[in-house]
């Protein structure tokens, strides 16, 4: 038998033998199973655990985010916040001029956005205004959150909404309205983006706490108690009405009108054209934005003759029965004082006012004197800046050195510039018995009112006062304004403007001062126009023709309106007139 055939037999001799081994080796083998199948479900035992412990730590985390305060960063707002109200701003009937609405904000996650491209090419689809080069720099930034667009329609957020991009979504605001627009855009103001007021009335509440509550997270979404004003948003359409009509008639580059209360100092009704609408401010930034009524300084020209004459005869030096020489002009360093329709002759004190005498007015300026003279503008209040919550206020100006030139260019108008609004609130101090009350744009009793009046002149000068105006309202250059039945009276005023350092007589800044009914006023309206042209488009138009007509339309569409009952017949007795 050959070597590798030996080879073989006891490899077979050798299988053979193993498969009959004895039991306690084959007992070895099965215990070794049974310990490595406990090994097994230990081990399985232990991740069921660790999985246990884990999911249990996630749920835990879950919870307690869940029940956190949500945390404020410097990109947004928490709701809430967002979400603070602004009291509405209602007229003196309870009309509303301003309120808040719901709208929603655009934002975008620029770590969620896959394609910035994409998202910018299908928000232009929606937003045909959209910046896309910044819109695609915010998308592209490191930051977590970036505003895109605010206060949407709910239109544009609807198609948005649609489009189905990740990574953007809205929040919840509140967007200030004004159902009247431009109607009392002055009065009223409006707001920033952010809800916060800037101007008007709206600044005004803000000054009054409303903006530190917000800055320190105290305000909240539950309505506010209104805000009452003092305007009749009534009468505040029919003199916006009058002086955008006239801006438009007579091509003036401004106009503006204020009803006021001579006995409350209440505002009913005041309007500055050009204007603007709140709800969409940035349009009239350029023009809109000034409130010339308040915030406007003007020589109010020939208006201040009534407050010359009511100085001279406050002062006792001069009697409505006393003349002046206006035969000859004045000549004064270097300059010639003279009437514009001089009579070349002796006038009374009624008659320098009707006839508007520059010559007149400066001598009974002359009479006071230059101390006198200055004391009393600044007793009605031209000289200093006018006190009310309107922020709106300009500081008047006035010579830094009164000298006798000063004192008789001032008398008839010319050298002091104040604003139409404070030049009717001295006007009401003519009418009213003397007393200069603080205008205010919040309702106010007449009780309340004597309260912060301050008595600047003789109750006597009062008197003739009115019957001045009312006398020129008859007799004079207010004859375009009356009213029949109202018994309208007032004083124009004519002053060359400025242009290059020179008075020019092209251009003209017309206004009227008047009050009615001049038996027992209750309201003083000033209109005023500025650069009027003539109805051939040259030259400039005088206040007589042109402000003075502006009362005349204001009173007979408002005076029923505020309940002035009209008179009729020489004892006032009769009842109907006829046209």
């Amino acid at each position: 038998m050959s070597f590798l055939s030996r080879i073989m037999v006891l490899k077979s001799r050798a299988h053979f033998s193993a498969g009959g081994r004895s039991p306690a080796r084959g007992a070895s083998f099965e215990g070794t199973r049974k310990r490595k199948s406990a090994q097994a479900k230990n081990r399985v035992g232990l991740l069921i655990a660790g999985f246990t412990v884990f999911y249990c730590v996630i749920g835990g985390r879950l919870v307690q985010y869940g029940v956190a305060e949500p945390l404020t960063t410097s990109s947004i707002l928490p709701p809430d916040r967002l979400m603070a109200s602004r009291p509405d701003l209602v007229d003196r009937n309870g009309e509303v001029l301003a309120t808040d609405i719901r709208t929603v904000s655009l934002f975008a996650e620029p770590h969620k956005i896959v394609d910035p491209d994409e998202v910018v090419e299908k928000l232009s689809t929606v937003l045909n205004d959209l910046d896309v080069k910044s819109t695609y720099s915010k998308l592209k930034s490191d930051s977590r959150f970036q505003w895109l667009r605010r206060q949407l329609t709910p239109k544009q957020q609807s198609q948005i909404l649609a489009l189905g991009i990740p990574g953007i979504g809205f929040r919840p605001e509140k967007r200030r309205f004004y159902p009247g627009g431009p109607t009392a855009a002055h009065v009223v103001g409006h707001v920033n983006i952010d809800n916060r007021g800037v101007a008007g009335m709206e600044r005004y509440v803000d000054s009054q706490g409303l903006a530190d509550l917000a800055a320190v997270g105290m305000t909240s979404s539950q309505p506010l108690e209104p805000v009452k004003l003092s305007v009749d948003l009534r009468v505040q359409a029919i003199v916006r009405d009058v002086v955008v009509s006239a801006i438009k008639k007579f091509q003036a580059i401004g106009a503006g009108a204020v009803v006021m209360d001579v006995h409350t100092g209440e505002i009913l009704a005041m309007a500055s054209v050009p204007d603007y609408d709140p709800n969409n401010p940035a349009e009239g930034a350029e023009e809109g934005w000034l409130n010339r009524m308040s915030n406007g300084t003007f020589e109010m020209g020939s208006t201040f003759k009534s407050f010359t004459i009511a100085m001279g005869l406050d002062s006792g030096k001069v009697k409505l029965s006393d003349s002046f020489d206006a035969r000859f002009p004045i000549r004064i360093g270097g300059f010639t004082i003279k009437d514009f329709h001089g009579k070349g002759r002796v006038l009374s004190v009624p008659e320098i006012f009707q006839y508007s005498s520059n010559i007149g007015t400066a001598k009974i300026a002359d009479t006071v004197g230059i101390e006198g003279h200055k004391d009393f503008l600044t007793r009605i209040g031209l000289l200093n800046k006018m006190k009310t919550e309107l922020p709106e206020v300009a500081q008047p100006t006035q010579p830094r050195q009164w000298k006798k030139i000063n004192s008789i260019t001032i008398s008839f108008g010319h050298g002091v510039s104040t604003t139409p609004l404070q030049t009717a609130v001295a006007g009401a101090a003519l009418v009213n018995g003397g007393k200069l009350i603080e205008p205010t744009f919040l309702p106010r009793t007449r009780e309340q009112a004597d309260l912060v009046a301050t008595q600047v002149m003789k109750p006597s000068t009062s008197k003739d006062m009115r019957f001045l105006f009312e006398w020129n309202g008859i007799n004079g250059s207010g004859r375009n304004a009356r009213v029949e039945g109202f018994n309208v009276g007032g004083k124009t005023g004519t002053a060359d403007k400025v242009v290059n350092g020179r008075y020019v007589n092209d251009k003209n800044f017309n206004a009227f001062l008047s009050a009615f009914p001049m038996d027992n006023p209750q309201y003083v309206v000033l209109t005023f126009i500025d650069e009027p042209k003539t109805d051939k488009g040259n030259g400039a138009a005088i206040a007589g023709t042109s402000a003075a007509p502006m009362v005349k339309e204001i009173i007979s569409r408002s005076a029923p309106i505020l309940g002035v009952k009209p008179k009729f017949g020489n004892d006032g007795s009769a009842l109907l007139v006829s046209y």
